[in-house]
């Protein structure tokens, strides 16, 4: 298996329980490993044979930029859906972090693994 890689993806999105989280978008860190079996691309240097993860950037930015999640752990779990599902990871493990929320405190956050891994 393969493992594509997105470190340290800025996304501004609704995220928390508290009244003002739901009003004013947070921006979150996310850090992305996809599996693929796509080893195929190394031979074909054709994108078709592989996740393009400009692709998957993009996805995500649209997609957080319509929703409002209250807990990291649910926003891990869409993140994870659609790498599953809509580009076929075999396995991914996705790291959520809120930057600056607490005095003292840099991140915080969730890191959740799915799928196969071989």
């Amino acid at each position: 298996m393969d493992i594509i890689f997105i470190d340290e993806l800025r996304i501004s999105t609704l995220i928390g329980i508290y009244p003002r989280e739901k009003a004013m978008p947070q921006t979150v860190e996310i850090s992305l490993q996809i599996g693929t079996s796509a080893a195929r691309s190394g031979e074909s240097d054709a994108i078709d044979d592989t996740i393009n993860y400009a692709t998957v950037v993009e996805r995500l930015r649209d997609e957080l930029r319509q929703h409002h999640f209250n807990l990291l752990e649910t926003l891990a779990e869409f993140v994870a859906g659609i790498l599953l599902k809509e580009f076929k990871a075999r396995w991914v493990r996705i790291s959520i972090a809120k930057l600056g929320t607490m005095p003292g405190v840099r991140r915080v956050g969730v890191i959740i693994e799915r799928g196969e891994k071989a």
